[in-house]
């Protein structure tokens, strides 16, 4: 791909729109123009692919111009233009972001209607029929999250940087431990430290915890005793009186049994994530992950003997060696379980994972249309809404990522930590913190990324802390 700007600087706008619309590997090149008159300015965009070249433009009043209208300018004369070489037309029209539905959200929340909404991603970002329902159908979710929200309430998140083995498609920060745990107990140590500090900050400042989640990597890579540890650590450090739920990512069914599932559950947490990826052992085996089907339906089968509120399940539409059938065989095991949430993931070809080096036996990007659209469709028939979305670079499609759920049972942390609604503190390797400041503004601090970093730089990671609730006060 070969991007050219002139006359502006938002070349971050179209680059991402570009990066959506064709391949990162496209041989397109393409001309972004803004050329200022007395009157208008006119976003000019130009496109060559396989001798082809093509042109688009839209105007803008001078007097009217914004930073976002100028953008959206730029890129709907960049859409107009590179539609005419595509060969259908882009699910997501001129929307390059990874949170679409931020666009709604904030049209709701300013006193719009389901329905203006709706033709707001219509006419101003070409969005399809489909994934405008989508948005609009999440930002209703996103709403009402809201709306259970105080100033002083925040969110929190831990953070496990550790799995058992690395899959194939995952490029997230963490550690493959096998069966070397000695870097488990040195990790654990420095997180209830920072988990003791942050608590009497937090104390102090007279927030209150929202929902609390404990993610990764594969929380559940800690035994039974560490897990207690952890979790009666936090039930000290933290007021939970005001907590509206406890999420612990259990993730891989191999690192689950009776008595963690037990020990989470008697420590509060109150929903479960069980994430199969898919029911297809073969594919299973394709992406490094040692599990089968049938561990799966053991471990929901033990978590709802122990009693969760909710369980989570997630799936992958475009693993290696799946087929439209065989996702349709996953989504129909982990559906008659009847999950209170079920997350259905595109495959994205991350840098940072093996597959991105390793692109054998993968659906085509028909196929993994097909999987997308079966998800909608039976999930939507079986009684379940979207309550939030995202999406990734290079997704297979160009589609999404987005999680369904049952009436009254929306993973909240997941819509505040998406929609960016208020502060989230991270503790342990790898985390975000997200703070919210007036007038709309977010500041991240960032812990650091690998577990022998985060124990080497704890003093660091507590000052910074104590910077961010400065900040926060």
């Amino acid at each position: 791909m070969n991007l050219t700007i002139t006359g502006h600087d938002d070349r971050y706008a179209v680059e991402q729109l570009m990066l959506s619309l064709f391949p990162e590997d496209s041989q397109a090149k393409a001309e972004s123009v803004l050329h200022r008159g007395s009157v208008y300015l006119t976003a000019s965009a130009r496109i060559t692919l396989d001798g082809r070249t093509v042109r688009a433009s839209r105007r803008l009043r001078s007097d009217r111009e914004t930073v976002r209208l100028r953008r959206q300018a730029l890129q709907q004369s960049l859409y107009l233009a590179a539609i005419q070489l595509l060969p259908e037309l882009p699910p997501w029209g001129a929307l390059a972001g990874v949170r679409p539905t931020k666009i709604t959200t904030r049209h709701l929340l300013e006193g719009g209607t389901p329905a203006s909404a709706d033709r707001l991603l219509r006419d101003v970002y070409y969005v399809t029929p489909d994934r405008r329902k989508l948005s609009v159908d999440c930002s209703e979710s996103t709403v009402t999250a809201a709306g259970l929200l105080s100033p002083e309430d925040i969110s929190l998140y831990v953070g496990i940087p550790f799995c058992p083995t690395r899959c194939s498609y995952c490029s997230f920060v963490s550690r493959t431990v096998g069966k070397k745990t000695e870097l488990l107990e040195p990790y654990l140590q420095a997180l209830l430290e920072e988990i003791r500090f942050t608590g009497k900050l937090l104390a102090s400042s007279g927030r209150k915890v929202r929902t609390l989640y404990i993610g990764g990597g594969t929380p559940t890579t800690l035994s039974s005793h560490q897990l207690a540890r952890l979790m009666d650590a936090l039930g000290d450090a933290f007021d939970l009186s005001r907590c509206l739920e406890f999420t612990v990512e259990g993730g891989r069914p191999d690192t689950l049994d009776e008595e963690k599932l037990q020990t989470i559950r008697r420590h509060g947490a109150d929903r479960m994530s069980i994430n199969p990826q898919t029911m297809e052992d073969h594919v299973l085996r394709s992406c490094g992950r040692p599990h089968r089907g049938e561990d799966v339906l053991r471990a929901y089968a033990q978590a709802e003997r122990c009693g969760y509120k909710a369980i989570n399940m997630d799936l992958i539409a475009g693993l290696p060696q799946d087929s439209p059938q065989g996702f349709r065989r996953s989504l129909d095991a982990v559906a008659a379980l009847n999950p209170a949430n079920i997350t259905v993931h595109t495959l994205a070809m991350k840098k940072g994972a093996d597959l991105f080096e390793k692109r054998a036996q993968l659906p085509t990007p028909e196929e993994v249309t097909e999987m997308v659209s079966y998800a909608s469709e039976t999930l939507r028939a079986l009684g379940y809404k979207p309550y939030y979305l995202y999406r990734q670079k290079y997704m297979s499609g160009s589609f999404e990522n987005v999680g369904w759920s049952r009436d009254n049972l929306d993973c909240l942390y997941n819509i505040y930590m998406m929609e960016e609604l208020h502060t989230i503190l991270s503790l342990g390797g790898g985390g975000m913190n997200k703070v919210n400041l007036p007038n709309g503004r977010l500041q991240r601090f960032h812990n650091p990324k690998f577990p022998e970093q985060y124990i080497e730089m704890l003093p660091s990671v507590l000052k910074q802390k104590e910077e961010l609730f400065s900040l926060m006060g």
